[in-house]
């Protein structure tokens, strides 16, 4: 089988039998210098280990436990601060779009658009999505078996893009849980695109506090490892600078001081590996 590549932005390639990349950031930006300085803190670890980097953040996460829960700043003004991001730091940027109308707006700003796990099957969002000619990570609903993202490729496709990546962020198991099943890994590889594994939103427990969700970092080091030994061609990451007053996801972020020492040891397992 051919192992397809693909280009994030100028600098960035994605495959499962090259050198990791990471895919890392805030849940959602929570103003302007935050994102910022988050976004620059990155880059110099990320840099200095010779790691590729594409900075994410959602300027608006329509899918909020509560109706009362901080969502973004919004289209508008979201893709200003992650134009300025793109810009002044000079790395690639993803954002989760999540219908229709977003998908042109967001792709004039972004090298990488995400469709959410909750809206892997929608197959308008995946049409408008494909038609913008831009990249789209494609992250598996936690409802879908790892083979069923061939139908959600084969949809991606029929519109015309082929620059498609896959990630995996758990299964449910029962109510709130999470599953990580590793074999989910090379199976989707099988399909042939470039496989991500979100080693942070596999840790979440969804409602677990009824109008909010929580989770356990303390999970987030292990599951990496094991995908870094199983092989995939990034790595996807919420991480923060005080997850604990995180706005969003905060249970389930790595926190920054030890992003470091994290990608160091993944580094470490990857290269073993390939």
């Amino acid at each position: 089988m051919r192992i397809k590549r693909v280009k994030i932005g100028k600098n960035v390639t994605l495959a499962n039998d090259k050198p990791f990349a990471v895919i890392a950031g805030p849940c959602v930006i929570e103003s302007e210098k935050h994102a910022l300085t988050l976004a620059a803190s990155l880059k110099k670890i990320t840099s200095e280990l010779k790691i590729p980097f594409i900075f994410k953040a959602s300027y608006d996460k329509a899918n909020r436990s509560s109706g009362l829960s901080f969502r973004g700043p919004g289209v508008e003004e979201g893709l200003k601060i992650l134009a300025k991001i793109r810009k002044e730091l000079k790395v690639p940027v993803i954002t989760d779009v999540h219908n229709e109308s977003q998908a042109p707006i967001a792709a004039e700003v972004v090298d990488f658009l995400q469709i959410p796990a909750f809206l892997s099957r929608q197959t308008d969002l995946i049409k408008a999505c494909a038609l913008t000619g831009k990249p789209i990570n494609i992250k598996k609903g936690q409802f879908l078996a790892p083979e069923d993202m061939a139908n959600v490729v084969k949809k991606a496709e029929s519109f015309g893009n082929n620059k498609l990546v896959l990630t995996e962020r758990g299964a449910s198991f029962g109510y709130h849980n999470l599953v990580v099943d590793f074999r989910g890994l090379e199976i989707m590889k099988q399909i042939g695109y470039p496989v991500v594994f979100d080693s942070t939103h596999s840790v979440q427990l969804h409602g677990g506090r009824g109008t909010c969700g929580v989770g356990d970092r303390k999970f987030i080091f292990p599951l990496a490892k094991a995908a870094a030994a199983v092989g995939v061609s990034a790595l996807f990451l919420e991480v923060h600078d005080n997850p604990d007053k995180a706005l969003s996801d905060g249970a389930n972020s790595l926190e920054l001081k030890n992003f470091n020492q994290f990608l160091k040891h993944i580094k470490a397992i990857d290269k073993a590996v390939k």
